[in-house]
């Protein structure tokens, strides 16, 4: 799944899909590790679109504590604690 179809989804789809591939790809290593896969890039495949869906999801909640939360927080500068003077 490219990253633009994943932006395009609902946070509901994008949970289900989260799920689905999920399970595919535990089904993956399982028939991998009895024997081996025509093509074992299926499994890297899976893995990618497993992290740009959950990229995405937490890009999503970041950017409602982002908006809602901003002000309130105060950084301090940290001090310069740098062994090599």
């Amino acid at each position: 799944m490219k990253q633009q179809e994943v932006v395009k989804l609902s946070s509901e789809e994008l949970n289900e899909q989260l799920v689905e591939n999920k399970k595919k790809y535990n089904e993956l290593k399982m028939a991998h590790a009895v024997s081996p896969l025509e093509n074992p890039i299926q499994i890297k495949a899976v893995r990618k679109s497993i992290a740009r869906i959950m990229t995405e999801l937490n890009k999503r909640d970041n950017n409602y504590f982002i908006l809602f939360e901003y002000g309130k927080k105060k950084f301090k500068k940290r001090k310069n604690r740098s062994c090599y003077k």
